[in-house]
């Protein structure tokens, strides 16, 4: 099986965005990423596993939501070790969980204004930087209106909001396209593309043809370690008619976690 690295691609004059060695995450007392080694710069990366495969926990350790419980983290140049620095880390970050809080009568410029005050961005520039990210998300029309009256999937596109409105370095979105229609899946890839040229963007999700369409790499964990990471294409030519999937992405998919497990005898 052929695994290609994103060191292949990246700049070797600049620290990784994501780099982690033999890096150990609990979810509770379960060990959930156990010993995962990654790294990752700019461009969009799409995260795909089964269901416990330690995505949400991996994604909270990366938003420095969980303390790493051995190996080593570095973010943005930045070791995650509890030493301080994680300030820094979390002004060049957005972060879009899949369950976020807001406060329903807040409208949806004054949730965006909000969560940039608490990225501690410049008070100058949040007014402009709050339109723009609302703009980009497709709220415009909405920009006054109470969180508690959106929809799903506008609430969703509220969350993205206020993940980019810093214009982070770093952007982690777990499961972003929930309650999203068609079209608005379709304009979410574009603007991850675009995001995607200056930045490091992580997104976790179980539409495996969401990644194909909108990344430029592919990372498969499964129990807490890396199976694969490289192109969408290579991907693809995982797979055949043998295994399970309704599209070549579905099938190289199945393909890489069926070898694991027989690989690690499960």
């Amino acid at each position: 099986m052929r695994t290609v690295s994103a060191a292949e691609t990246a700049p070797t004059t600049y620290p990784w965005a994501v780099h982690a060695e033999g890096l150990r995450v609990r979810a509770g007392r379960h060990l959930a990423v156990d010993g995962l080694d990654l790294a990752l710069h700019t461009g969009v990366h799409g995260l795909l596993g089964p269901n416990g495969a330690g995505k949400t926990t991996l994604m909270r350790a990366l938003a420095t939501v969980l303390k790493p419980a051995g190996g080593r983290l570095t973010l943005l140049g930045e070791p995650v070790d509890g030493r301080g620095g994680l300030g820094r880390i979390r002004r060049g970050l957005g972060y879009l969980p899949q369950q976020f809080g807001f406060y329903p009568r807040f409208t949806v410029r004054e949730f965006v204004e909000y969560m940039a005050w608490l990225k501690q961005m410049p008070k100058t520039v949040i007014p402009g930087a709050t339109q723009r990210a609302i703009e980009r998300v497709g709220l415009a029309d909405k920009a006054g209106a109470r969180m508690k009256t959106l929809s799903g999937g506008m609430l969703r596109r509220a969350g993205i909001a206020q993940a980019i409105v810093n214009d982070p370095a770093v952007l982690l979105l777990d499961e972003p396209t929930v309650g999203l229609d068609p079209e608005q899946r379709m304009d979410f890839r574009e603007l991850l593309r675009d995001i995607g040229v200056d930045s490091c963007v992580l997104v976790s999700t179980h539409l495996v043809e969401d990644v194909v369409a909108a990344c430029t790499d592919v990372v498969l964990i499964s129990e807490g370690r890396l199976v694969y990471q490289g192109t969408p294409d290579d991907l693809v030519r995982q797979g055949g008619e043998g295994y399970p999937g309704d599209s070549p992405a579905e099938r190289g998919y199945s393909a890489l976690l069926r070898r694991h497990r027989t690989e690690a005898g499960r």
